[in-house]
């Protein structure tokens, strides 16, 4: 398991990519349609900035041990989304830049008390502050090919598919219902990773590469690069 330090490096790296794609964006480029039902790709850049910001709230509440909600409301979260998908690319840009080195410039200052901290996530689940950085990782990863602009999940690095995959599993697992989705075996073919998903005997197994089995799990592929029999899927969340 990597440390927030080894995190902190892994999202640095991952966001200097995503500034690079959003840095690029024109104005025509951010009002279509991203990979996201319903969002432009300005309203995955918003949603990056606000997210950031989100954890920043974390960070301090860690930090200082004074509560601080990640978003005030689901409410707020989602008019700030709604706002600032409209903006021009030099707002849009210079917003994903600040919020994302607001968060970078704070995780770098926590302490090992303060990585231990006990924080709600939005959903209202406690975790340790530690968490908080994988947190981030996901969003510029996840988020990055959704924006549609040429990153793919082949391009996501070993190590983000390594923890996200057996993560996944077990999310997938816990929310399958056996009426709707049969328990299923994958088996990646470039790893050594093999799970199951569901609660009873598996009765047929998927195969591909982790990455494209992760990108299908997380609802960015349709898997048609996997073989085997594809079970339809709880929606991810």
């Amino acid at each position: 398991m990597a440390t927030p330090i080894d995190l902190l490096a892994q999202v640095s790296a991952s966001t200097a990519r995503l500034e690079a794609a959003v840095d690029a964006l024109t104005e025509s480029a951010l009002a279509e349609p991203s990979q996201l039902p319903g969002w432009t790709r300005g309203h995955v850049v918003a949603h990056l900035s606000r997210n950031a910001d989100s954890l920043v709230n974390l960070l301090l509440w860690a930090h200082t041990g004074i509560e601080i909600p990640q978003y005030p409301s689901v409410a707020v979260r989602d008019a700030d989304i709604e706002c600032g998908a409209g903006r021009s690319p030099a707002v849009q840009q210079a917003d994903f830049a600040a919020s994302a080195h607001r968060w970078q410039a704070l995780a770098g200052t926590m302490s090992a008390t303060d990585w231990a901290a006990e924080v709600r996530n939005r959903q209202g689940g406690t975790l340790t502050a530690d968490i908080v950085p994988w947190m981030r990782l996901r969003e510029t990863e996840i988020h990055h090919v959704d924006l549609d602009v040429g990153y793919t999940p082949a391009d996501w690095p070993k190590e983000f598919v390594a923890r996200l995959l057996p993560e996944t599993v077990t999310d997938l697992s816990a929310d399958l219902r056996p009426e709707a989705t049969p328990t299923f075996d994958i088996q990646s073919t470039d790893t050594d990773f093999i799970a199951t998903i569901g609660p009873a005997r598996p009765n047929h197994t998927v195969l591909g590469p982790a990455n494209a089995l992760l990108a299908w799990l997380l609802g960015r592929s349709p898997g048609t690069d996997l073989t085997g029999p594809l079970p339809p899927l709880p929606a991810w969340k």
